[in-house]
């Protein structure tokens, strides 16, 4: 019943718009900052990795997060430099204009997550509860947005090449 609400109902759409532009505007700041700042993750990196997240025991509860960070994000740096930045960009473009928005949040949250495994709580929790809510309300939360364009123009491309594969398929 409540999912029903938040994928139909357009009075949650307004709802939605409001938080989708709250959690955009977020994104997009950090993500500018980032961008027009001069941003270096290698610091971030080190330190999750010297100070990981740890149990009660004092034992490392995503290890494998860590030997991640460790084998893969800090020699590739530059990878994480670029993507970063531009991911956060990105994102909070989407979600402020309300295009492509569930990939956006889908992304976002991938994010929240990775930001979290690292031991970064801040407001992780606070976004991602709010992106779930945002992503579970899928075309809902962009359809004041550029979404109720976009989306229908995909569908129809989609649909129309689908259309092209099956001729083929059949010939």
């Amino acid at each position: 019943m409540f999912n029903k609400f938040l994928r139909e109902n357009k009075y949650a759409a307004i709802i939605l718009a409001v938080l989708r532009v709250y959690l955009g505007y977020s994104w997009f700041t950090a993500g500018l900052g980032k961008l027009t700042g001069g941003f270096d993750a290698s610091g971030f990196l080190k330190g999750a990795i010297a100070k990981p997240v740890t149990g009660p025991e004092g034992d490392m509860v995503f290890g494998w997060y860590v030997h991640f960070l460790k084998g893969f994000a800090l020699p590739n740096v530059d990878i994480f430099n670029f993507v970063v930045p531009w991911g956060e960009t990105l994102i909070g473009l989407g979600l402020l204009l309300g295009c492509l928005t569930t990939a956006a949040m889908f992304f976002g949250l991938f994010m929240n997550f990775m930001f979290f495994l690292a031991g970064t709580v801040s407001h992780n929790p606070r976004d991602i509860f709010i992106g779930f809510i945002i992503l579970t309300a899928g075309y809902n939360a962009g359809r004041i947005g550029l979404d109720r364009w976009v989306i229908p123009f995909i569908r129809k491309f989609t649909n129309k090449n689908a259309g092209i594969e099956k001729q083929k398929v059949t010939a």
